[in-house]
């Protein structure tokens, strides 16, 4: 029986959805979270053989000295798992200190560090926007004098789209704090395009599923428009040419970014990746993160195809197993926002008529509730899922919720 550690920084809902996942497995599970034993669900403590409690989930030696201590007490550690992407890194540090098979930090700093990924996808003919590591302003101007405005600021281990901003002239550039050595930026041309995910399933290295979103609009547009009310679809058609045809980048991005590793567990994965169509019909790959999706795409690919991802995820990394499943429904999120003012939800608006407009098509509903704090992020104070036998279903559920759902702040 192998014996899995799963890092839980906290107990939080989604994350123990991941953690319920792996008891319901034929492993020995042990977990490292920043939370006391005590905060572990009830109905989850009998299935889990030690916890560990550590001060920063982020901080690779004590995860190591965390999981070297369950290994003394609970026997040899097989598999190290953690679903957040600020974990990828100090996990394959551990796994290097510990000899614990996987992926190393080598294969993880090709997805964390966005300048390395580019550079990865570049050396090896992937389609990537042109794009430098800045440690000045003279640097970033020099890129702009090459490429033009507008540009693409963001960190180079950033996660979404946080800290990141598009720059469309001299003054906005220079409002912005200058990078320096220590920290420096990741600098892209803007591309035109519309924005999409392939989320793909790979065993030691051989792509064995994929699936897709569209993003309406962007999430750089969501970030810059913060009043917006998002939406990410789900079509139905697993055959769509929109995807389809993006399979050979898709792969050959994933080769490239795995390397000499991709035929070993470091090469057993579930990998969300974004990437850009243009109008012309070209595509280039954005960024790829080597864990579970966020903004619901997971329950999303649940509805679509018949399945719980979270435990599809678990067995992939448990076991190195994954058994595909055919697409039968499409399946959208919509995320609740309101206008730039305000600090905290003072008014929703609109919930009753939109039930009634999805009818049996929403699946699951988070409200706004007043008083709520405003959300520092993009993804707003609430959401909804929805399913329905086509992607036209779909989309006229999600504009009901995105057209008739109303927030506003005080």
């Amino acid at each position: 029986m192998p014996h899995v550690v799963f890092i839980a920084p906290r107990f939080l809902e989604n994350t123990n959805r991941y953690v319920k996942a792996f008891t319901q497995l034929d492993v020995t599970l042990s977990v490292v979270s920043c939370d006391p034993a005590t905060s572990i669900p009830p109905s989850l403590r009998p299935q889990i053989a030690a916890h560990y409690r550590v001060d920063a989930c982020l901080d690779s030696v004590q995860l190591t000295h965390a999981v070297r201590a369950l290994s003394r007490a609970v026997g040899k550690v097989d598999r190290l798992a953690g679903m957040l992407e600020e974990l990828q890194l100090p996990m394959a540090e551990v796994r290097d200190a510990l000899g614990i098979e996987g992926l190393t930090a080598r294969i993880a700093r090709n997805f964390r560090d966005k300048d390395q990924m580019k550079q990865v996808l570049r050396a090896h003919g992937v389609p990537v926007a042109m794009s430098t590591l800045a440690h000045s302003l003279a640097e970033v101007e020099a890129f702009v004098d090459t490429v033009g405005y507008p540009v693409i600021v963001k960190p180079p281990a950033g996660l979404g789209t946080r800290a990141t901003f598009r720059i469309t002239n001299a003054d906005e550039l220079r409002a912005l704090a200058p990078p320096t050595t220590l920290q420096p930026v990741q600098v892209e041309e803007f591309v035109r395009a519309r924005e999409h995910t392939c989320e793909t399933v790979t065993i030691r290295g051989k792509p064995v599923w994929r699936s897709g979103t569209r993003y309406f609009p962007s999430p750089l547009e969501v970030l810059e428009t913060p009043w917006v009310q998002y939406c990410v679809l789900l079509p139905r058609e697993e055959d769509d040419p929109t995807w389809t045809q993006f399979h050979a980048t898709n792969g050959a991005a994933l080769t490239a970014l795995f390397g000499d590793l991709a035929n070993t567990a470091a090469g057993t994965a579930l990998t969300h990746m974004e990437w850009f169509l243009r109008d012309d019909g070209t595509s280039a790959v954005n960024e790829v993160g080597v864990r579970p999706p966020g903004v619901q795409i997971m329950p999303m690919m649940s509805l679509t195809h018949g399945t719980d991802m979270i435990a599809d995820w678990a067995r992939l990394v448990a076991f190195d197993e994954f058994t595909p499943k055919p697409r039968r429904l499409a399946a959208g999120a919509a995320f609740f926002r309101g206008p730039p003012v305000g600090d905290h939800v003072a008014t929703v608006t609109g919930i009753e008529q939109a039930v009634e407009a999805c009818g049996d098509a929403l699946v699951e509903m988070r409200t706004p509730k007043r008083g709520q704090p405003r959300n520092t992020g993009y993804e707003g104070e609430g959401w909804a899922i929805v399913r329905h036998p086509t992607t036209e279903g779909v989309k006229q559920a999600l504009l009901a919720l995105v057209e008739t759902v109303q927030v506003r702040y005080a």
